[in-house]
């Protein structure tokens, strides 16, 4: 990729607003390489390779397994389910049951401690029934069995979580945008905690027009071209964000940073080699490509990822780079089972311990003293 610069994890910058301890994850019992899928990992860059990849230059960071492995949250032996993180999601319709199921799923694969899926009122039987390890919330409906957006809002604000993922699912209409501009303007001490933006929370917010205006909440949006280009659109940019950037990774990679920095909040612009640009300026790339993500459902597990990662304590801009890498190492993973077609969705939640067990190997390692001197070989991530 043109600018890129592969970095070791010795390398990379100290990222602001960290969150809690991100240096010490669970034992795991060591791994022989061969096993964990490894391949050598190249050479470290040079000192005037390292310097093209500082704050100042924001050239973009490839992200790599050691780097992501230093992220992972602690799991502290004497922890309790509140100990790793209680999540909020709110998604789902009875068109697209399936988005909100997915999400609450990847979250609690990836390691949260409580989930908790608000849907509407009408269809709190059919989601109960599905979701078993997970609680629901019943959000009060209108005569047309919408969501009513002042009772919801309400509800919400009374439920403890520590993170939200917001849009999988939603059923498209004037409620549906009420409720996300409520929630996007709610802050500090009423709604506590980071968001997730999705799907039908990002076609609201194209719609809402200068959504970022006056809301200072710790967010994570996670555009696909298509919706990265609406955003784009409802701020009024005259640059085209869907035909161009699809193919040229400078454009995107610019077209990222400059979002993330106007909108004050971490873009992820999905598709080959996601994208992630903080605010800041910082930017990285993930080097997956794989053709089998390109099904329905995976960006749902995405959300779900990066939320349980919000909500066990990291900041947004680490959490959406190791959420992203994860559900890379999780579509690879299945990729060497199945080929290039027929993964799904539910395909990535179940291998989601796997892929984390092994940065957790990782970093047990590293931090033993031990060079392991080996990268997870990934071409990976086009979700949806």
């Amino acid at each position: 990729m043109r600018g890129s610069t592969i970095v070791s994890a010795r390398s990379l910058p100290a990222w602001s607003g960290s969150g809690r301890s991100t240096r010490r994850a669970s034992r795991v019992p060591a791994m022989p390489d061969r096993q964990l899928g490894f391949r050598p990992e190249p050479p470290p860059a040079s000192p005037a390779a390292h310097a093209d990849a500082a704050p100042d230059a924001r050239g973009p960071v490839t992200l790599d397994d050691r780097s992501m492995a230093k992220l992972l949250p602690e799991r502290d032996a004497r922890g309790h389910k509140g100990t790793f993180g209680k999540l909020l999601v709110i998604a789902g319709s009875l068109d697209y049951a399936g988005a909100a199921l997915l999400v609450s799923r990847a979250a609690g694969r990836v390691g949260a401690g409580l989930v908790t899926l608000a849907v509407p009122e009408s269809l709190q039987p059919l989601f109960a029934g599905k979701v078993i390890e997970a609680t629901t919330m019943a959000l009060p409906e209108d005569d047309v069995e919408e969501v009513d957006p002042e009772p919801a809002i309400a509800r919400i604000l009374d439920h403890e979580h520590d993170a939200i993922v917001l849009g999988p699912g939603l059923r498209p209409g004037l409620a549906t945008m009420e409720l996300v501009r409520r929630l996007l303007g709610t802050i500090g001490e009423d709604v506590p905690g980071p968001i997730v933006l999705d799907a039908e929370a990002l076609r609201s917010m194209a719609a809402l027009g200068d959504w970022w205006a006056g809301s200072s909440r710790p967010a994570v949006v996670t555009p696909h071209p298509g919706e990265f280009a609406r955003l784009r659109a409802g701020e009024g940019s005259a640059e085209d964000a869907d035909g161009d950037l699809a193919a040229d990774d400078a454009a995107r990679e610019a077209a990222a940073r400059a979002a993330a920095a106007r909108w004050g909040v971490v873009v992820v612009l999905k598709g080959a080699k996601t994208v992630v640009a903080d605010p800041s300026g910082e930017i990285a790339v993930a080097p997956f490509e794989n053709p089998a993500l390109a099904t329905g459902g995976t960006g749902d597990v995405l959300a779900g990822v990066i939320g349980a990662l919000l909500a066990q304590g990291l900041a947004p801009f680490a959490a959406a780079r190791l959420g992203v890498y994860l559900h890379g190492m999780a579509g690879d993973l299945v990729r060497e089972r199945l080929g290039d077609a027929g993964l799904l969705a539910s395909d990535l939640c179940d291998v989601l311990p796997i892929v984390r067990k092994r940065l957790t190997a990782i970093a047990e390692r590293d931090r033993s003293g031990k060079r392991l001197g080996f990268a997870v070989h990934g071409p990976g991530s086009s979700a949806t």
